[in-house]
């Protein structure tokens, strides 16, 4: 099955070079276009039966974050008998999937080399994750990425960055090769992500950030600490109730989450601020600097024309209680600070 999304890679002629390399050794292919971003359990599910209609036995995606996912997820339900959704909701695991492979075009999510992917059901407004085989490759040429619209390279730096503070942002104790894994990544990202918006054909500056995206979302940054995740938790509701980018929803979510529970442990906001952001320690007045990290955080995502408030994506308050319910289904959620349904109200508010 050959997985891709818009029209754009037949623009830049991958498409082509893709379809060549195929019919050249002669291997049978059937193509699924059209994968939206956030993309759907529906185009899912006709992939699934293309799949066991064909008897298809390996899936290649070519594309960003969505297609992966959606790639990844018809493998998951190709040997499933009952609906795939199921996986996602009932958290069910697959004893057996069909294998993916990636061309990468869109450096941001990570699900390259991850074993998450992530799908929105419009029936009932949803977007949930669940837990897949990592692709059995990925082949990551920086010169795929030099047509990427602006704001897409934008959303993809964020998306990157905020898998990194999911891990970053934790109270496990004596983590320093994960901090310090966590923070160069971090350090690369601010440095590249500025000069690839700029000379958007720079292959060194891509090829940086095309390995930072990856690292960020293969798991290494998690060994032995907690993980939190209750940002991307809520900004899913954004995604799946607006349709919003996941990267512009994060870099309006994370800012308001930051400033919400840095009390908590202030020690590592202000060794995020000082590593990270090379802001001075300031002894005398911690949460001075704590905060300094997090506005400087906020302004960065601005610098590349993210929004950092709601109102910029003509948000309203009128279904955050819907959110809150939906992020919090079982209980509260992350890990940093356990969030109630309340807390959760309180971020988005802040985040108008």
């Amino acid at each position: 099955l050959f997985h891709y999304g818009s029209s754009s890679i037949k623009k830049t002629g991958l498409y082509d070079k893709v379809v060549n390399l195929l019919k050249k050794d002669d291997i049978f292919f059937i193509e699924l276009p059209n994968v939206k971003p956030n993309p759907r359990v529906s185009l899912v599910r006709e992939g699934i039966k293309i799949v066991k209609e064909n008897d298809i036995d390996f899936i290649l995606a070519v594309g960003g974050g969505s297609v992966i996912d959606s790639a990844k997820a018809i493998g998951l339900g190709a040997f499933y008998e009952g609906d795939v959704w199921d996986f996602f909701v009932k958290k069910i695991t697959a004893s057996k999937e069909v294998p993916v492979g990636v061309i990468l075009t869109i450096p941001a999510a990570g699900s390259e080399s991850s074993t998450r992917c992530v799908i929105s059901n419009d029936d009932g407004l949803l977007k949930i994750g669940a837990t897949t085989e990592r692709p059995k490759f990925a082949i990551m040429n920086p010169e795929f990425s030099y047509s990427l619209p602006k704001n897409q390279a934008a959303a993809g730096i964020c998306d990157m960055m905020t898998h990194i503070f999911e891990r970053y942002f934790t109270n496990t104790k004596n983590v320093e090769v994960t901090d310090g894994f966590c923070e160069s990544l971090l350090k690369t990202v601010i440095h590249n992500g500025p000069i690839v918006l700029k000379d958007p054909e720079n292959y060194d500056a891509w090829g940086e950030i095309m390995l930072a995206g990856s690292m960020a979302h293969n798991g290494l940054l998690g060994i032995g600490r907690e993980e939190d995740w209750a940002s991307h938790r809520i900004e899913h509701q954004l995604s799946a109730i607006y349709d919003v980018t996941h990267g512009a929803g994060l870099s309006v979510v994370f800012p308001s989450w930051m400033r919400y529970v840095y009390s908590n442990n202030i020690n590592r906001f202000v060794q995020f601020a000082n590593r990270v952001w090379n802001i001075d320690i300031n002894l005398d007045n911690l949460e001075e600097t704590a905060l300094l990290g997090i506005d400087r955080t906020e302004d960065f995502f601005k610098s590349l024309g993210l929004p950092i408030k709601l109102s910029e994506m003509n948000i309203d308050n009128s279904r955050f209680d819907e959110m809150a319910k939906k992020a919090s289904p079982s209980g509260p959620l992350g890990a940093f600070v356990k969030l109630s349904e309340e807390d959760i109200l309180n971020i988005l508010k802040m985040a108008l």
